[in-house]
């Protein structure tokens, strides 16, 4: 946990955070977001859009912590100091979607579109919400939903020209994705997982950790091997670190029955038992008669 500097001021608790938030150190990062919201505002300098920004990396934080529920507040609160912020906006979309509150996450990706038509992840999230809406609400599932906000054509413009100008300039990560990886390094990332796999059949968790993080390298959006790397950080008693694969797992497959298992027994082992009855629950969702889930249900719960 990063030391209280009393005498830092937000920028450099801002900063701090960043740099705690791009080692995979989230709770350190939220700390300190934390600290800087509350210096910034012990300031009396009430600069909204530095404020939003601060609230939109701690979401950030709390999204990559699986604390969807702190995530969706600090998003709200971003959005109404700086109305149509697409990070805050797709931040916010993930988890809602974690949430399976898939009205809400539809509305968020399509006003995020709506600000900016090009993004990705948007264009990714809109469909996958639409499908889950179409299967939950059949046909009529439109009629269900929130009013789409109205985006001012000024917020379009302003949001559009710093977007072009700075893409990096506030705060932390790119909500689109990464490149696509090339067909050389599909096939590199390939090899890597299935010597990987091959460990783990040794029972040489160590070893298939590096084969898979290398692996990761070459295609990072290759779903299996976070679930993969997760079980062995599940053997090797790593639970906070197989709790971030999952999540990173969950964040582009919300339906992965590995991940989604996975977390849960983290979950189980950090002593998290309403996560873990959470992620039982909403795998038994999509797959009712999985037995191993439950079994963890049934014994998690009569603890």
């Amino acid at each position: 946990m990063p030391h209280k500097h009393k005498s830092q001021s937000w920028m450099q608790l801002k900063q701090a955070g960043n740099d705690y938030f791009k080692a995979g150190q989230y709770s350190e990062a939220t700390a300190l977001y934390s600290q800087a919201i509350k210096e910034l505002e012990k300031s009396g300098k009430k600069n909204t859009d530095d404020l939003g920004i601060l609230h939109s990396n701690r979401a950030a934080s709390y999204l990559k912590e699986g604390n969807c529920a702190e995530c969706v507040k600090d998003c709200t609160t971003s959005l109404e100091l700086v109305p149509f912020n697409v990070k805050s906006l797709l931040r916010r979309a993930a988890a809602f979607e974690a949430l399976e509150r898939y009205r809400q996450a539809y509305v968020d990706y399509k006003t995020a579109l709506l600000v900016n038509c090009s993004i990705a992840a948007a264009h990714d999230g809109t469909n996958r919400m639409t499908k889950a809406l179409t299967e939950a609400d059949g046909p009529l599932w439109r009629e269900k939903l929130p009013p789409l906000p109205v985006v001012p054509l000024t917020v379009r413009e302003k949001l559009v020209q710093q977007a072009n100008a700075a893409p990096q300039q506030n705060g932390i990560g790119t909500t689109n994705k990464p490149a696509a990886p090339t067909d050389k390094d599909k096939k590199k990332a390939q090899t890597l997982k299935e010597d990987g796999n091959a460990l783990v059949k040794k029972g040489e968790y160590k070893k298939a950790v590096e084969k898979y993080s290398q692996s990761l390298k070459h295609n990072p959006a290759e779903v299996t091997t976070y679930t993969n790397r997760a079980l062995c950080f599940l053997s090797l008693k790593q639970y906070s670190d197989a709790l971030k694969d999952c999540n990173e797992a969950l964040m582009m497959d919300s339906r992965s029955v590995k991940a989604l298992y996975r977390r849960a027994q983290a979950h189980k082992e950090l002593k998290n038992i309403t996560g873990c009855v959470e992620d039982l629950n909403s795998l038994l969702k999509v797959e009712p008669n999985n037995t191993a889930a439950l079994k963890l249900l049934h014994s998690v719960q009569k603890k």
